[in-house]
């Protein structure tokens, strides 16, 4: 069996740096027990991971999504709205417009001397001879 190259991947994805993330995490998918769509011919799971996608057994475009879908850490799941229904909270009230600011958010409104306060106000730990 020839050697794979970036070249022969190059063709299939554009961006030599999207090859990369692309077979690492196929590597990964592989070394997780994902079945492999190529015969593995005593290559490492990277040189299969580029095999499968030189060969084009699996679509560059479901990699990216898979990638991107593993990396994400909090997924919100589309659900049509019905026409003229408002987006509410919890307890039924509409939801702020986000235009409008929220006054109760004090934190931008700390002067530089209150802050200096602050610090020398405090107390550094005592020391311990356990540490």
């Amino acid at each position: 069996m020839a050697r794979v190259t970036v070249e022969d991947c190059i063709d299939k994805v554009d961006n030599r740096f999207e090859l990369v993330l692309l077979a690492g995490h196929r590597a990964r998918q592989i070394s997780q027990g994902a079945p492999i769509t190529v015969g593995r011919d005593n290559d490492k799971n990277p040189v299969v991971a580029l095999r499968e996608i030189a060969e084009e057994t699996l679509s560059p475009d479901d990699l990216k999504e898979d990638l991107i879908h593993s990396l994400q850490k909090h997924v919100e799941i589309d659900e049509p709205e019905t026409d003229g229904q408002e987006i509410t909270d919890q307890t039924g009230a509409a939801a702020a417009s986000v235009d409008e600011p929220d006054d109760s958010i004090a934190f931008d409104r700390m002067t530089e001397e209150d802050l200096l306060a602050g610090i020398e106000g405090l107390v550094p730990p005592e020391k311990s001879d356990e540490y």
